[in-house]
């Protein structure tokens, strides 16, 4: 288990795959918002919305008043892609991240 390189770097790949997730299902429930109603009993539209409430609460707050209430989950999904790239570049500035280069 020490010689996989997921488990070596699980602080790198965790993060980078949970955010990764919340940012694809903002752009599908951004996109989904085209064809359902905000109050919509399909389920599929409510897992969307369940998953990434709290998301567009928290960036909903730091996010300009000026954005329309249906484009707040793609201003979330930017807010997660920019928080995304801060933190591997954090990793990387500290020599932390995984080799890109094949042993």
């Amino acid at each position: 288990m020490a010689g996989n390189p997921f488990w070596t770097y699980w602080y790198f790949h965790i993060p980078n795959y949970l955010a990764a997730v919340v940012m694809y299902t903002l752009l599908g429930r951004f996109l989904l918002s085209f064809v359902y109603a905000p109050d919509a009993s399909n389920y599929i539209w409510r897992f969307f919305r369940r998953i990434t409430d709290w998301a567009v609460a928290v960036f909903g707050f730091i996010s300009p008043r000026y954005i329309h209430p249906l484009l707040l989950p793609l201003a979330a999904a930017f807010w997660v892609f920019i928080l995304r790239h801060a933190y591997f570049v954090l990793l990387l500035w500290m020599g932390s991240t995984p080799d890109a280069t094949p042993s």
